[in-house]
């Protein structure tokens, strides 16, 4: 195997596909990046055994070939080149290749192709497509809430399905972790009436969120109830689904949360972060004493003290005293963007809902904590 590429192009590859692999792996082959050269192209592969990635990318091969090599190391030499470099690879045997980039030479320790695992593609019935922006998006605004509580498993990922309301067909991706849940439909009438709900995991959204953020276009999404296959542009990202049963989140929705507040997005993220200076993990808590017009933030540390804050609203609901969790409360108004947000509350044991006028398909909902 010989071939030269520009160090940009196969460094972009490298970022995509050498952050698959986990740093600590039982099986050596599982550390490596497969490097194919063919037909002008390089094609990089990596595996967990759960998510695999391909990518192609333009090259010019002098001799064809194939070879695995370690992951980490190869992304670092190619980080650390010139941006200008032109790099060779030179692999005889598949147990050694050498590397040049300018005055630069590296030889790595190999492990031959045969070895590498490679989870097939198949033949998925479900397909659909959809704007690489438009899902980005739905990913961008859910995926902070999924949970990382590996005892709830079926919690560690996005609900990726299918709902109709109003003769309508949606895409809709939830996420929770009993806390906290986002949720965004995407009006889409082409979808297959089939497709089954499905649980992504939350390493694949995180992966699927990095091809996407440097890629305009139409994705290609195939799924059945065992895997699901992204194509974004020339990669293939390809998972296996968590096996389990996402819970009933439309029971946690609330729908009599007739005090309504509007308050000025920025302002109310700058107070909650202020007030929220002298908090601790252990004790995250702010107080809302809600008013007519005025909202008083508060904190209360044994250690370091209390902080306080008043705010202007537009609010001439029920006076009432609710705990929110401030990290929570930050991440979920700051996932909004109009100028003006709505928060929707019942009393000060119920969860809210906090939403904007300009986007009424993505709600999050937050329980609130004892103060």
């Amino acid at each position: 195997m010989k071939f030269t590429v520009e160090k940009s192009n196969l460094f972009k590859s490298l970022s995509h596909v050498q952050s698959i692999v986990e740093k600590k792996n039982t099986l050596p082959i599982l550390s490596n990046i497969l490097i194919e050269a063919q037909n002008n192209s390089l094609i990089l592969s990596a595996t967990d055994m759960d998510i695999s990635i391909t990518e192609k990318i333009n090259c010019n091969v002098i001799e064809e070939g194939s070879t695995t090599v370690t992951a980490h190391t190869l992304y670092d030499i190619i980080r650390k080149l010139p941006e200008s470099s032109e790099v060779e690879i030179i692999s005889n045997d598949g147990k050694i290749m050498t590397l040049r980039a300018g005055k630069s030479k590296f030889s790595l320790s190999c492990l031959l192709k045969d070895d590498f695992p490679i989870i097939e593609i198949g033949d998925l019935e479900n397909e659909i497509s959809i704007e690489s922006l438009i899902l980005f998006k739905l990913i961008d605004k859910t995926r902070f809430a999924v949970s990382n509580e590996e005892t709830r498993y079926f919690l560690n990922g996005i609900y990726f399905h299918k709902i109709e309301n109003d003769n309508k067909n949606y895409l809709s991706l939830v996420a929770t972790d009993g806390h906290r849940l986002a949720k965004f439909d995407y009006e889409y009438n082409d979808l297959i009436k089939d497709i089954p709900g499905v649980i992504i995991p939350k390493k694949t959204v995180n992966e699927l969120y990095k091809l996407l953020s440097d890629f305009e276009g139409l994705v290609k999404i195939n799924v059945n109830s065992n895997k699901i296959i992204f194509f974004v542009g020339e990669s293939i990202l390809i998972s296996k689904l968590i096996d389990g049963n996402f819970p009933d989140y439309k029971r946690v929705i609330p729908k009599e949360n007739k005090n309504t507040l509007k308050v000025d997005r920025q302002s109310f993220s700058l107070a909650v972060d202020r007030v929220s200076t002298i908090t601790t993990d252990k004790l995250p808590i702010i107080k809302f004493k809600i008013m007519n017009n005025i909202v008083n933030l508060s904190s209360v540390n044994n250690e370091n003290g209390t902080a306080t804050e008043d705010i202007n609203v537009n609010y001439a609901g029920d006076e009432m005293e609710i705990g929110f969790n401030s990290k929570y409360i930050l991440e979920m108004v700051n996932n909004l963007e109009d100028e003006i947000i709505i928060l929707d509350f019942k009393d000060s044991a119920s969860p809210v809902i906090a939403k904007e006028a300009s986007n009424p398909n993505l709600i999050y909902v937050l329980m609130p904590m004892r103060v």
